[in-house]
């Protein structure tokens, strides 16, 4: 991912927000949100710069309120991105492929904890995670939000219903790109929805500013397509 706008607007992380708690889950710090005794979960793959974020946390704490056990592990072993690092270097010590055996991991860890559907979306790197687990059974739904590069082999790859939400102004997912994803998704036998939204950057999803009303409207659009996806799958 080399495009600057991978780290524009990084969030002020904060590790005491939202209104759940830090628990130890399948031996990553991790983020719970929601009915614990829940048999549908969602597991929110943060962006470059981690699972403390407050607006991905407020968001799943969103997503818990219509029922779902939400978590947002920490992938990156407590060293998120720091915009004073090289991101190809930081990229290089936090690869995808490791992402993808880590969401594994949770999913396990999951599934012990008594839960029988899991969910994914993923932001940005995340997102590129969430394509991968989506290309097999370990969970039964994916929603993708501005990731960084997938390949047309990636998207060939998807077995579960997925949602691809892209922005109009982004260099690692640009909207054309997005929609021939889509098309490739609809001529597979696999539900798919995808969406382009007008107006907005890379990583508007989770990095809008409180006082922005239009980014918060934008951004909260995203929020309901991601969590009706997943109502419609898992609940």
């Amino acid at each position: 991912m080399s495009s600057s706008q991978c780290i524009q607007n990084p969030p002020s992380v904060n590790s005491t927000c939202g209104s759940g708690s830090v628990q130890e889950l399948g031996g990553f710090q991790t983020y719970l949100t929601g009915p614990e005794d829940s048999k549908d979960a969602i597991l929110l793959i943060s962006d470059v710069f981690g699972c403390e974020a407050p607006n991905l946390r407020k968001l799943a704490d969103k997503v818990a309120a219509a029922g779902f056990l939400v978590v947002v592990p920490d992938f990156f072993y407590g060293d998120p991105y720091d915009v004073n690092k090289d991101l190809q270097s930081w990229i290089k010590s936090h690869a995808v492929d490791k992402g993808f055996e880590d969401a594994k991991t949770i999913i396990s860890a999951l599934k012990i904890r008594g839960v029988s559907d899991v969910g994914a979306a993923g932001f940005c790197w995340g997102g590129m995670v969430a394509a991968k687990l989506a290309q097999f059974d370990y969970i039964k739904a994916a929603v993708i939000l501005h990731p960084g590069p997938l390949t047309v082999e990636d998207i060939n790859a998807v077995k579960v219903p997925t949602a691809l939400l892209g922005a109009e102004i982004d260099h690692l997912a640009p909207p054309e790109q997005i929609k021939h994803f889509g098309e490739i998704l609809s001529g597979k036998n696999v539900d798919s929805f995808v969406k382009i939204f007008p107006g907005v950057v890379h990583g508007w999803t989770t990095r809008y500013k409180d006082d922005d009303e239009s980014a918060v409207k934008s951004a909260e659009e995203a929020h309901a397509d991601m969590l009706n996806w997943f109502i419609k799958y898992l609940k």
